[in-house]
C-alpha cells in the first residue's frame, strides 16, 4: 500500500464521518415542531414551541384522568398523572419529532410533530 492509498482511505474516512455529523446536525434537525396532545384518538390541543411558555404547565383533565404537562424549552413532559402505574411521569422529556408519551389508563397520548406533517395549520396555544 503506497502513500497515496494511505491519504485516500484516510480522506474517505474523515469525509464519510462529516456526511454522519451533517445529516444529523442539519439535514434531519427538526427546525419548526409543535406538541400534539390527544385524548381517546382525537387531538384536543396543538402547542408551538416558543421560548416564551418555557415552564407553562397544562393541565388535561378528562373523564378518563388527569394529566399535568409541562412545556420546556423545545421538550415536553407529563410532571404529574392519577394513573396508577406513572409510566409517563417516569418516561421524563422528549423533544423529537416522533416522540411520544402515552398514559393509557387516562388515554392521553403526546406527540412531538414537525411544522407541515399534517397539513393542517390550526394552533390551540401560542404565545408570542
Amino acid at each position: 500500500m503506497t502513500k497515496g492509498d494511505k491519504i485516500l482511505i484516510a480522506s474517505i474516512i474523515v469525509l464519510s464521518i462529516l456526511s454522519l455529523v451533517y445529516i444529523k446536525n442539519i439535514a434531519l434537525s427538526d427546525g419548526e415542531s409543535y406538541v400534539s396532545i390527544q385524548v381517546d384518538g382525537d387531538e384536543i390541543k396543538k402547542i408551538i414551541f416558543d421560548k416564551k411558555i418555557i415552564g407553562k404547565t397544562i393541565p388535561i383533565e378528562t373523564e378518563f384522568g388527569y394529566n399535568l404537562v409541562e412545556i420546556g424549552d423545545k421538550r415536553v413532559r407529563v410532571i404529574e398523572a392519577d394513573c396508577p402505574d406513572q409510566l409517563d411521569v417516569k418516561q421524563g422529556y422528549i423533544s423529537r419529532p416522533g416522540e411520544i408519551i402515552v398514559c393509557l389508563p387516562n388515554k392521553l397520548v403526546i406527540e412531538i410533530k414537525g411544522i407541515g406533517d399534517d397539513g393542517d395549520g390550526d394552533v390551540d396555544y401560542i404565545s408570542h
